[in-house]
């Protein structure tokens, strides 16, 4: 680990907080005394099956630029998208398992998005269930109703 500011080596620890799935620490360097946040977070050996077979490794980053875009224009904030990455990511943590379909990251995704912002799950889903035509997208307005 290296300081943001000055990149020296000699760095201690202040203070460390865990959660669920990340460790921050705040830092402090001794040569410029600036101070500075980490987080770490738990990796997971986790494959996602794609609809046409192929396998990828999960990307937490990938999931959240997903929400981020159904999320944009939408006052829903970065904390809350944070949040709902953070429970996707711990439940399919959860699901004893090294592949996963993509299904069901989808579902939960489309689960999450229902409860926090109505116009961001309408966004999400008409990707995701591959709307096609104007009445696809009455449907499921429907449903949410």
């Amino acid at each position: 680990m290296r300081c943001p500011f000055c990149s020296s080596e000699d760095l201690k620890v202040l203070e460390s907080r865990d959660s669920e799935n990340t460790v921050r620490r705040r830092r402090e360097c001794n040569d410029c005394e600036k101070r500075f946040t980490t987080y770490e977070r738990i990796e997971i050996d986790l494959m996602v099956v794609k609809k046409d077979g192929r396998r990828e490794i999960f990307d937490r980053e990938k999931l959240k630029r997903g929400i981020l875009k159904a999320c944009e224009k939408r006052p829903v904030s970065n904390e809350k998208i944070d949040a709902v990455v953070d429970k996707i990511e711990q439940e399919l943590r959860k699901l004893d398992t090294s592949e996963v379909n993509s299904k069901i990251i989808g579902d939960k995704v489309s689960s999450k998005l229902k409860t926090l912002d109505k116009v961001a799950y309408i966004r999400f889903a008409s990707v995701y269930k591959d709307f096609k035509s104007e009445s696809d997208f009455k449907e499921e307005l429907k449903k949410l109703k």
